[in-house]
């Protein structure tokens, strides 16, 4: 979608805006926690779940020969309309953006490849609400600005299709809420396309946590470190929309990238839970800096303040007493990192670059002879070897120059052969709404003085006895 600025999306940013306020004003009371730990009233927490609602942790859903999808925005988008447009049991019937151009290069690029044109819908920031009223539609992608995601979600859900949204699925724990709840009354599918958690060594990692490797676990880091300020000051970008969080939003804007591979590995959602977060930022400087100094446009952003931290760390304890420490910087020069670190009682791993150490080398065949060294490069490859994810090696020919690394591709191909089987996909609502709830819970946070902040259990229970999550 177009991301100029209009009446109507002004409207829902402004909403979703409104409803973080509101929340923020309440942190002296429910959400925020005392370090001694008074819990919030269970309501607040997890409100019963409606009637005429059932849990979906485990929908599956009439198998299909072709998957029928759809694509709304088409800048992302474009990666969802080129990977669908390879897979056989996919099928792209519409296209849609606010931007005619782009509609009409996504049509022209299915016609190419497939010699079938799908339908366009473009023109203004509305028309989406006529495609989802199609009834051959099965998948509808959300790949648009934040504050669009949930009702384009609803919608869709509403009028029975599976939405698939990018991240994050929602901006406010209202806004999670409502994914749940509708998910659940519609018996829909809401799935974040968290193309993280299908990358090599993101993959590799859970093959290994599952396997035992790692023995108990402990403890796992995460972060999304990307420097980004000139995307942000980009013009006709998702600068333009993204920025606008850096002046409202004092906490980490961006969780899930670094966070739901890591809570994959841990289980959380399937035999452990989030409990509650503590998070602090540091002062804000690298953007009033590139403000100042460069005046990028020509000065056209001059006066703009900014509120978000350069740097936001989180930390969380599960209900199992696990921590996990999760950071967000898109401002400071520094290499690419989303940390993807692992620990257990047995070994431990961390990226950027990759890196395994093992308590016990020898009974993997190893020649390591301690978990004082990170493994060798031979020894590294054995155990690529042996864990390597069998969902990687199935694909990983095909994935081969597609989307980030080919996990792009890898996440949309096993998305889509779970609505072709009719069985849950491998992440379902509740991990959406567990995973972005942290961009307004590190903001509760960090205006509260970095007091603690219980996180809703949006599962409602469930996450006791929800089967661990399967090995495709």
């Amino acid at each position: 979608m177009d991301t100029t600025n209009s009446s109507r999306r002004t409207f829902l940013k402004t909403s979703a805006l409104a409803g973080l306020s509101a929340s923020l004003a309440a942190t002296g009371g429910c959400a925020a926690t005392k370090p001694s730990g008074s819990a919030p009233t269970k309501s607040r927490l997890a409100p019963p779940r409606p009637l005429g609602q059932k849990p979906v942790h485990d929908l599956t859903t009439k198998p299909l020969e072709k998957v029928r999808v759809a694509v709304i925005g088409l800048g992302r988008g474009m990666t969802h309309v080129q990977d669908s447009l390879n897979i056989e049991f996919a099928e792209v019937i519409a296209v849609c953006d606010k931007r005619d151009n782009r509609a009409t290069n996504a049509a022209n690029a299915c016609e190419k490849k497939t010699g079938k044109r799908p339908a366009v819908y473009s023109g203004n920031e509305t028309i989406w609400e006529q495609m989802v009223e199609r009834e051959d539609i099965d998948v509808v992608y959300i790949a648009t600005p934040w504050e669009w995601h949930v009702p384009m979600c609803l919608r869709a859900m509403e009028r029975g299709k599976h939405a698939f949204v990018e991240v994050s699925a929602a901006v406010t724990l209202d806004e999670c809420w409502q994914l749940v709840n509708t998910s659940e009354r519609t018996q829909r599918h809401c799935v974040m396309l968290e193309n993280c958690c299908y990358g090599e060594n993101e993959l590799f990692v859970l093959n290994m946590a599952r396997q035992g490797v790692f023995g108990e676990l402990t403890h796992a880091e995460c972060a999304y470190l990307h420097e980004l300020r000139g995307v942000l000051f980009s013009l006709g970008s998702e600068g333009d929309w993204r920025r606008e969080y850096h002046k409202t939003h004092d906490g980490n804007l961006y969780p899930t990238h670094g966070l739901g591979p890591v809570a994959q590995y841990l289980g959380v959602g399937r035999g452990d839970q989030f409990k509650f977060l503590v998070s602090m930022s540091s002062p804000e400087k690298s953007l009033t800096k590139v403000l100042n100094e460069k005046k990028p446009n020509g000065g056209r952003h001059a006066g703009e303040k900014y509120t978000c931290g350069d740097m936001n760390t989180s930390i969380i304890k599960t209900e199992l007493g696990r921590t996990i420490m999760i950071q967000h910087d898109v401002v400071t020069p520094r290499p690419y990192s989303r940390i993807n670190g692992l620990n257990g009682t047995d070994a431990s791993f961390f990226d950027y670059p990759a890196r395994l150490a093992i308590a016990a080398p020898k009974q993997y065949g190893l020649s390591a002879g301690n978990s004082h060294e990170w493994l060798n490069e031979n020894d590294m490859a054995v155990m690529r070897e042996k864990f390597t994810h069998p969902l990687w090696k199935k694909l990983q020919d095909r994935s081969k120059g597609q989307g980030h690394g080919g996990m792009d591709f890898v996440m949309n191909w096993r998305h889509l052969d779970c609505i072709r089987q009719g069985v849950t996909p491998d992440s379902v609502v509740y991990d959406a709404a567990g995973w972005s709830s942290i961009l307004e819970l590190s903001t509760r946070s960090v205006a509260n003085g970095s007091a603690p902040v219980v996180i809703p259990d949006f599962t409602r229970g469930l996450w006791k006895t929800m089967k661990p999550l399967g090995i495709a």
